[in-house]
């Protein structure tokens, strides 16, 4: 028998021979991922796993490797009231297809009946109801917000807690086999879409820990201690609420975190930028809005709670800022071109008040630092103050 050489015999093991081997980053996203991801952490707030997962998902959905026969992604956020659970996919749909209402939204509420699943799969035939409405659920509605060059959908299911065990066990072959069949025999593929869960089990016991109330005074514990709290709180209460085949078909449980002061601030940064876009796409005369430094630390000031997170906030916003300039604009005191400095009010007596003033041109622009909202720099030329009690009986 003629001798074989130790480099054959690799050869034929499989090893390696004369290849020139060379390392790769298995954690670099390609640039559409990344922008994807880069987008995500800018509107979503201190809320990394969360970006992070839905970041991943959508680079596997770009390779085109998720698993056969199973939806891209099923994730389930828990986590306090006001955290961005529901923010986190709406701002997904926004970057994607340019909406944050380009997704499929399930109040879970609204099922905490079991014959009330009819209105996502339809009625079988013979029951009153069948074809006359179409199901929520159905390939076509699933399908409405995909285009050419993205097939992909997100589905929410919002606080999942509150639906009928009946919608979990719908979940089960959805999860499992990405398919469901509808009360009148069709089938619907799911396995272009992201099925995010969102629920706020175990919130008062996590408000008993961002209250003190457990043992510890509000700051006796640091922040990671208490965002390691909840997540401890938030997916024992999930084993206990769901079923352990529920679970088992989870890829990913996310519990945000609590929001501290400066992740409330950012928030309320990004929470004016949107009153700006609602100012110009409202066209009503578009204008600039200013707010002074000291207008956002008083926003600040009343709408932080680390018990709610980011929603007293934006009602402080809606009541103090929203509501004001919709006065101003409807009885015409601002028009097209204008830039309106919200300041705070030193008048003694009125200190719980804000002023508004207004100027027009490239001085009034330039009297403010910091873009859009930053804070006062020097006065305005040609400018208006309009000084307006805060409504205190709408109950906002």
């Amino acid at each position: 028998m003629k001798p074989t050489s130790q480099k054959v015999m690799k050869a034929a093991a499989g090893a390696p021979t004369s290849v020139d081997w060379v390392t790769l980053n298995a954690g670099q996203r390609c640039d559409e991922a990344r922008y994807f991801e880069q987008e995500l952490f800018a509107r979503v707030v201190a809320q990394d796993d969360a970006v992070l997962s839905l970041s991943q998902l959508y680079q596997l959905y770009l390779a085109k490797l998720p698993l056969p026969g199973k939806p891209i992604g099923a994730l389930l956020f828990l986590g306090p009231t006001g955290s961005g659970k529901t923010r986190s996919v709406e701002a997904a749909a926004e970057i994607l297809f340019g909406d944050p209402y380009a997704m499929i939204k399930i109040d879970c509420a609204e099922f905490q009946h079991s014959h009330e699943i009819s209105k996502l799969i339809g009625s079988p035939p013979g029951y009153l109801g069948h074809r006359e409405t179409q199901p929520l659920l159905s390939q076509d509605h699933i399908d409405r917000f995909q285009s050419p060059s993205r097939k992909l959908t997100f589905i929410l299911f919002d606080e999942i807690e509150k639906a009928s065990d009946a919608l979990w066990q719908l979940l089960l072959g959805i999860l499992d086999k990405a398919t469901l069949t509808l009360g009148d025999n069709r089938r619907v593929d799911f396995s272009n879409c992201v099925i995010v869960m969102t629920s706020n089990l175990g919130a008062r016991e996590m408000s008993l820990v961002t209250e003190g109330q457990m043992g510890f005074a509000p700051g006796a514990l640091a922040t990671h201690e208490i965002n390691t709290r909840l997540e401890k709180i938030g997916i024992e209460a999930a084993r206990r609420k769901f079923s352990p085949e529920f679970m088992n078909r989870l890829d990913k449980v996310v519990v945000f975190s609590l929001l501290h002061e400066m992740a409330i601030r950012r928030i309320l940064d990004l929470e004016l930028e949107m009153v700006q876009r609602r100012i110009l796409a409202a066209g009503r005369g578009p204008f600039v809005l200013r707010c002074s430094d000291c207008v956002k630390d008083f926003l600040l000031k009343e709408g932080y709670d680390r018990r709610y997170g980011a929603r007293p906030l934006k009602r402080a916003i809606e009541r103090r800022l929203i509501i004001p300039l919709s006065n101003l604009i409807a009885t015409g005191q601002i028009s097209a071109g204008d830039v309106v400095l919200v300041e705070k009010n030193e008048t003694p007596g009125k200190e719980d008040e804000l002023r508004f003033s207004k100027g027009r041109g490239m001085a009034a622009a330039m009297g403010v630092n910091g873009g859009v909202n930053g804070g006062v720099n020097g006065g305005t030329q040609n400018t208006r103050k309009f000084t307006f009690p805060q409504p205190r009986m709408l109950g906002l």
